[in-house]
C-alpha cells in the first residue's frame, strides 16, 4: 500500500516461525537481508529494519513520516497557562464535562470535582504537556458516553473510587508516550513500529489509543477494587494489555484492538 503522499516510507519487518510473538520478539536498528529491508533503496534512506518472530513470512510496516512528525511535535508542547489557546482548551474541557454547570474561573475549587489535584489544573501537567489536555478533550467529544460514565463513576460497583480522573488521564498520556518511544528518531520496539503503521492509517491513532487505554485502566481498577496506592500497578497492567493487543495477529489498525469495543 502506497502511503507517500504525506512523506511516507516503509520499515521492513522480517517474521520467522514462533509460538509466541510477544515473548520472542527481537528488534534491531538495521538488517542486511535484502528481503527484509526491501532492498538497498531502504538501506540508503537509513530506515530501520525491525525483526521479530511470527509466522515465517515477511511484512512491511508503512510509516507516514509527516504524521509521525506532527505527533512528536504535539508531545513537545508544554502547557502554558498564559496562552489563550491553552486557557480556552481548559474551558472547553469543563463545558464538555459539566455542560450544565458554569465554571467560576480557571483557578477554582471546582476543578477538584474533575479530578485535578488542586484549584489550578495548570500545575498538574508537568511532563505530560498540552497533548494530555488534547487527549482528554478528544475522549470527551468522541466517546462522550464512555467519558461521562467514567467521570461520573456510573459503572462503579463495590470499588473504592479513589483515583483522580483528570490526573489519571495525564498519567495515561505520559505512559503511552513512553510505551511508543515517541522521543526516539526511529521505532526501536515492535510495539512502536506497529503503532507508526497504525498512525499511517489513521492520524488520530494516538488519541484513539488513549481512549482505549483509559477504559482498560478503569475496567482493571474496578475489577481489582483498587485503592489509590495501587494506581501504578493498575497502569502497568494497562500497558501490558495494550502491548499484547497491539501485537495480535489480526490487529492491523486501532479499531481492530479487542478493547476498542469498550468505547461508545
Amino acid at each position: 500500500m502506497n502511503r507517500r503522499s504525506e512523506g511516507g516510507s516503509c520499515i521492513a519487518i522480517r517474521t520467522t516461525p514462533s509460538t509466541s510473538r510477544f515473548h520472542h520478539a527481537s528488534v534491531s536498528s538495521s538488517c542486511s537481508d535484502p528481503a527484509t529491508s526491501g532492498g538497498s533503496t531502504w538501506m540508503r534512506k537509513g530506515l530501520p529494519c525491525v525483526c521479530f518472530k511470527k509466522k515465517g513470512n515477511y511484512a512491511r510496516i508503512c510509516v507516514n513520516e509527516e504524521r509521525l512528525r506532527r505527533l512528536k511535535n504535539r508531545t513537545k508542547v508544554y502547557f502554558d497557562p498564559t496562552l489563550l489557546e491553552h486557557q480556552e482548551a481548559l474551558r472547553v474541557l469543563w463545558s464538555s464535562t459539566f455542560p450544565d454547570q458554569e465554571l467560576d474561573g480557571l483557578i477554582s475549587d471546582q476543578w477538584k470535582r474533575m479530578g485535578w489535584q488542586g484549584k489550578d489544573p495548570s500545575t498538574d501537567f508537568r511532563g505530560a504537556g498540552f497533548i494530555s489536555l488534547e487527549n482528554l478533550l478528544f475522549f470527551a467529544k468522541t466517546f462522550s458516553i464512555s467519558f461521562q460514565r467514567l467521570i461520573r463513576k456510573q459503572g462503579a460497583k463495590e470499588a473504592a473510587w479513589e483515583y483522580p480522573f483528570a490526573v489519571a488521564g495525564l498519567n495515561i498520556t505520559f505512559m503511552l508516550m513512553k510505551m511508543l518511544d515517541l522521543n526516539a528518531n526511529k521505532p526501536r520496539t515492535l510495539v512502536s513500529a506497529v503503532f507508526v503503521h497504525m498512525l499511517s492509517e489513521n492520524e488520530w491513532a494516538f488519541d484513539l489509543l488513549y481512549c482505549i487505554a483509559f477504559v482498560i485502566m478503569d475496567k482493571k481498577w474496578v475489577e481489582k477494587k483498587a485503592s489509590y496506592m495501587e494506581f501504578n500497578d493498575v497502569l502497568k497492567s494497562t500497558r501490558a494489555q495494550l502491548e499484547e493487543e497491539l501485537l495480535m495477529d489480526d490487529v492491523f489498525k486501532i479499531e481492530d484492538m479487542p478493547s476498542y469495543r469498550l468505547l461508545y
